[in-house]
């Protein structure tokens, strides 16, 4: 069967490749876009949507629970999860549908359900059809890592993706990984009347944070009655009567630990298994990322890598960052990079922590000269306004230039608040400069200039 032939082939509809795919349209390219599964990626289907919906469920019981501490009254709470899961269900639905229909409806795109793999460098087989294209994107997303862990061939788990179909409270939550998706499902679970336990194998949660960040998420997290156990050095798993229990050795606590349910939360891997990467001359690193240059074009000239499968980012906004740094290179001629975009995250536990930039050991690491300023979020008026006042505000400067290096802010609002800092650290501005922009009052972003008032030496 002859070729059908497009000007561009893109494979996933995460959350750079349908953007893409339409740019590439609206210039009248002829686009094929190719999808295995549900319209939307890892963000829509089992990521940011879904957790953010039990996130915001999750903090409706808290605040429930808290009425009378703002003068409130109210009855015993508890938790629906059949309807907490049904909420967070058609909101997934209605994300992926939109996707699904922008695709479809959008003119110059043909839209191929099926598995891709490529059988040469500019051609891919989807069932018994083959596409050609002299530009093909891959956009095929990440999975749950799965470690290797004694006992997880007969121990029952659940990964992040399987959690979205729980519909009950399990009795005991048994979390393995201290990180950002770990910590949020342990919280989360915890105020829908889960008792939880987080394993760690690291010396501190959240290890790539700075060590007081470390140290005021657990102490939050421990407030709200989450056991934490940290060195897990040597883990393994066992199936039992009432669940599962995990073998720890850690240097405190008992050596196991046993509950009704375990979640797996030990990062992610790439969706690139299967893809017939050697026929097209693909080359991966040796965790499975595809190689990509500053461009995010691969091995493969005709071919460019975007979102979770190259490993450079894995948030949504890095994935849509992508799509518009290939956009522009090719329909615009930019010399776009990858490499210029400075590092912006969040951690959504509650309060949130809103990350910019450098952090104060990347900047030991690198040798900087800088200063530092702290403020605790019980001196920030919003965040007692609000009765939220746990965390603090962080910001360090390079003590030369005075330009802002980069932030911790882990409060109240401060997934928002962070937005204050990101161009300031793209564009390098100065302490003064920014101190003398007015601010809205009563907000948390307000506060950044004051906590500038506080600088020391790092």
């Amino acid at each position: 069967m002859a070729a059908e032939l497009f000007d561009a082939i893109v494979v996933g509809t995460g959350q750079a490749g349908p953007a893409l795919a339409a740019r590439l349209a609206g210039a009248g390219q002829k686009v094929a876009v190719i999808e295995r599964g549900e319209f939307g990626g890892t963000c829509v289907n089992n990521g940011c949507t879904p957790t953010k919906t039990l996130v915001a469920s999750a903090y409706a019981a808290h605040l429930a629970r808290r009425a009378r501490d703002y003068g409130v009254k109210a009855g015993k709470v508890s938790v629906d999860m059949k309807r907490v899961k049904a909420r967070k269900d058609a909101i997934v639905a209605g994300s992926a549908q939109g996707v699904e229909k922008w695709m479809r409806g959008t003119k110059g795109i043909t839209v191929i359900e099926g598995f891709a793999r490529f059988s040469s460098p500019t051609e891919i087989l989807v069932g018994k059809r083959t596409l050609q294209a002299k530009q093909i994107f891959l956009d095929v997303g990440g999975r749950p890592l799965v470690p290797k862990m004694p006992g997880l061939d007969e121990a029952p788990f659940l990964t992040s993706e399987s959690m979205m179909d729980v519909g009950f409270v399990p009795k005991h939550l048994i979390v393995v990984g201290g990180s950002y998706v770990g910590l949020e499902f342990a919280q989360m679970f915890r105020r829908f009347g889960a008792r939880v336990t987080v394993v760690e194998m690291g010396p501190r949660l959240i290890g790539r944070e700075d060590e007081d960040v470390s140290d005021a998420v657990r102490e939050i997290l421990e407030a709200e009655g989450i056991a934490v156990r940290l060195n897990a050095e040597c883990l393994s798993a066992k199936k039992t009567a009432g669940g599962v229990s995990i073998g720890l050795e850690c240097k405190d606590g008992a050596p196991r630990v046993a509950g009704s349910h375990l979640l797996l939360a030990v990062g992610r891997a790439p969706s690139t298994e299967g893809l017939g990467l050697d026929a097209a001359g693909i080359s991966t690193d040796k965790r499975g990322y595809i190689e990509v240059d500053e461009a995010l074009r691969t091995s493969n000239p005709n071919v460019w890598a975007l979102g979770d499968c190259n490993g450079k980012g894995a948030f949504t906004h890095t994935a849509v960052s992508d799509a518009e740094i290939v956009g522009d290179n090719l329909l615009e001629g930019a010399q776009r990079k990858h490499t210029d975009r400075v590092p912006v995250y969040a951690l959504y536990t509650d309060p949130p922590l809103g990350r910019v930039g450098l952090s104060e050991q990347e900047i030991r690491k690198g040798g900087l000269k800088a200063l530092v300023a702290k403020r605790p979020m019980s001196r920030v008026a919003r965040a007692k306004e609000k009765g939220e006042t746990l965390g603090f505000l962080k910001i360090h400067v390079e003590e030369g230039s005075r330009r802002i290096l980069g932030a911790a802010l882990l409060g109240t609002g401060c997934d928002e608040a962070v937005h204050s800092l990101i161009d300031v650290v793209y564009a390098k501005t100065p302490v003064d400069e920014f101190r003398r922009r007015v601010r809205i009052h009563p907000t948390v972003s307000e506060l950044l200039p004051f906590v500038l008032d506080d600088l020391r030496p790092l």
